[in-house]
């Protein structure tokens, strides 16, 4: 079992994203073996809100180059939290 600090990485803040608060939906990048259930309960725990669905995706990593030398980024995992109407998240609205 993972600690809930350890599951949430941070926020995505983007124009989308940004958007998407109005109606209360926040999109979080979470633990890439993190599941549905565990991001709602680190929600829950970490700042005192009611997540009423969790949308996850997984962005896959990217080939980069660097001379003739080629890697790739890792990936990792996007979650698009929907909390209760009404209630905010005051640690992720200060970061808008």
């Amino acid at each position: 079992m993972y600690d809930p600090h350890q599951i949430i990485s941070g926020p995505i803040v983007t124009e989308k994203s940004s958007g998407l608060r109005a109606e209360s939906v926040y999109v979080l990048r979470v633990l890439k073996d993190a599941t549905k259930s565990q991001i709602k309960n680190a929600i829950k725990k970490i700042f005192g809100v009611d997540a009423l669905s969790v949308n996850t995706t997984k962005v896959r990593g990217k080939v980069r180059k660097l001379g003739r030398n080629m890697g790739m980024t890792s990936g990792w995992k996007k979650a698009y939290v929907k909390i209760k109407q009404g209630q905010k998240i005051k640690e992720l609205e200060a970061n808008a």
